[in-house]
This record gives C-alpha cells, sequence and structure tokens, in this order.
C-alpha cells in the first residue's frame, strides 16, 4: 500500500508555533493512493492547545485555542489534533487516513475520534494496526501475560472509513501530551 505525504509547509509553521525544548516532531498525514486517484480531497490539519480555567467557584472550564505563532506550547501541555477532508466528488471507498504520534509527546488514550471510522492503533512504528495494542509482561514466575499497552509506547493512529463514502466533510482528531 503507498501513502502520500501532504502538509509538507505546515512542518514550520507548527514548529514556530511550538516554543519549548525539544519541539514536537511535527506530523505528516497519509493517505491511501487509491483513494486518492478516485477523487478529489481537501485535506487540512488544524492543532489547538488545551486551555484550563478555573472559575471563582473552583470549577474548570476546558476550551481550545488554535496554535499559532504566538501560541507557547510546554511540556504537560495537551495538544488536539484535528484532521478534515471533504470529499467535493463522487463516492469513495475504503478511505484510510494514518496519522504518526509526534516524538516529544504521548498520545491521551481514549482521545481520538473519527465520524464513521474504526479506529486502531500501531506500537511498532506502523507496521502493524490493532483495536487494543497490547505488549507481554513476564511475571516473577516466568509466566508471560499480555497487558494493555501503555500510551507511552503508541507510535500511530489510523481511522479506516469503510464502505463507499459519499461526498461529503470526514473528521478525526486525537490528543497528546506534549512530554
Amino acid at each position: 500500500m503507498k501513502h502520500l505525504p501532504l502538509f509538507r509547509g505546515i512542518k514550520e509553521k507548527l514548529y514556530k508555533a511550538c516554543s519549548f525544548i525539544g519541539a514536537i516532531q511535527i506530523i505528516f498525514l497519509y493517505i491511501n493512493l487509491p483513494a486518492l486517484a478516485q477523487t478529489p480531497f481537501q485535506l487540512r490539519l488544524e492543532a489547538e492547545k488545551q486551555v484550563v480555567v478555573r472559575n471563582q467557584q473552583g470549577e474548570e472550564r476546558v476550551s481550545w485555542q488554535k496554535i499559532t505563532d504566538n501560541t507557547i506550547v510546554q511540556p504537560g501541555d495537551v495538544i488536539r489534533y484535528i484532521l478534515r477532508s471533504v470529499n467535493n466528488s463522487g463516492e469513495v471507498k475504503n478511505f484510510v487516513l494514518t496519522q504518526p504520534i509526534p516524538q516529544q509527546t504521548v498520545y491521551v488514550l481514549n482521545s481520538a475520534r473519527g465520524n464513521r471510522a474504526k479506529i486502531t492503533y500501531s506500537i511498532d512504528g506502523g507496521k502493524t494496526f490493532t483495536a487494543n495494542p497490547t505488549i507481554e509482561v513476564i511475571n516473577t514466575d516466568g509466566s508471560v501475560e499480555k497487558k494493555p499497552a501503555p500510551a507511552s509506547q503508541y507510535t500511530h493512529i489510523r481511522w479506516i472509513f469503510e464502505g463507499a463514502l459519499a461526498a461529503s466533510e470526514l473528521e478525526a482528531s486525537y490528543q497528546v501530551r506534549v512530554r
């Protein structure tokens, strides 16, 4: 399966927006080439920083601030990436989006969303994908046990839009925490 990297110019813009030591390795979006050959798509990648504010009663309110050249991102901050795809023409079958988790960040478990998509994850650099990644742990008695992979081991997220997609907008998102 061939993939096509998009958003080449966004890397420099997001590096400027991420003003912290060990800047986030910026993401590249990959799409399935057969799907691209079937129809023209408009693809857009957006990044937002989570802002938590406490009111006078001590209640927290969460909002999202678009990342711009003036946004400061520090270790511990949560970033939400939103991938939007608009299909302006006919039906497309089996559209796939694959997104690497940026270095210097950790995936926020259960944060991936995608309208009408099956979501899978990789913990081996994008070689294999599964809905619930597991690792093998050797117990003190020598037995091997499978356990859920920790968030720090997630390397990629994949959204699979199965079946036929009519002209519409697709959206996929996920969150990461800056190390």
